[in-house]
């Protein structure tokens, strides 16, 4: 079961979709959005976490600048929504996410978070500024922050495909954050994003998301 609820956060009101286990959480998840808001893809994988036994809640990070985004997957909803991701900045995304994170956790449980492509970065910074456990899909905006210290487990995904994520910046990664688990999938760019069958790679995403599970369920629980 999932549900809209409001978050008061240090830049006003935010939205955030909420999706509750149906027994005792096993912990809770701050899931954070690619660049096309909290659409139904996101909303579904919320709903996944969910149903994995976690508390599971998705700010909308945008909602700081323009509330209730949801863009298509097409060259428009691309430009628009990088455009909105520099206005909203990183700073401000993690602000939100803290905000997200406060809320889950109010019950005691342990708080991690999981980003995809633009919130695969937010999710970095969420371990290095807020101290979570954090997975990052695909974060192709983490280079300019990729030296800060790992405050908590960290997992990363990327794709071997992916033309925003060079192997030069994977083994970056790898350099700068060698306690962190970092695996390569002969996928694309948002292999994890079942709706879009330009991008969308099953045996890549069912292998990740099995890992993201087990890594929650280790530094959650």
């Amino acid at each position: 079961m999932s549900e809209w609820i409001d978050l008061d956060t240090h830049h006003g009101h935010v939205r955030a979709r909420l999706a509750k286990p149906s027994g005792r959480p096993r912990g809770a998840v701050v899931v954070l959005q690619e660049i096309f808001g909290v659409n139904p893809h996101i909303r579904s994988v919320t709903e996944r976490f969910a149903d994995a036994g976690f508390l599971a809640i998705a700010p909308s990070l945008f909602d700081p600048v323009e509330p209730g985004v949801e863009l298509e997957y097409d060259e428009t909803g691309i430009e628009r929504g990088r455009s909105l991701a520099a206005s909203v900045g990183f700073d401000r995304a993690v602000d939100v996410v803290a905000a997200a994170a406060k809320i889950v956790g109010d019950d005691g449980l342990h708080v991690g978070a999981v980003g995809f492509c633009w919130g695969g970065s937010v999710a970095f910074l969420a371990n290095t500024r807020l101290g979570l456990p954090a997975v990052s899909y695909y974060g192709a905006r983490s280079m300019p922050f990729i030296d800060e210290r790992a405050r908590a487990p960290l997992m990363f995904h990327f794709g071997e495909l992916d033309p925003t994520i060079p192997p030069a910046d994977i083994a970056r990664h790898r350099e700068a954050q060698p306690d962190a688990d970092v695996h390569v999938y002969p996928a694309r760019h948002g292999f994890n994003r079942d709706v879009d069958p330009n991008v969308h790679e099953p045996a890549s995403a069912a292998l990740a998301w099995q890992r993201t599970v087990e890594f929650l369920t280790e530094h959650l629980s």
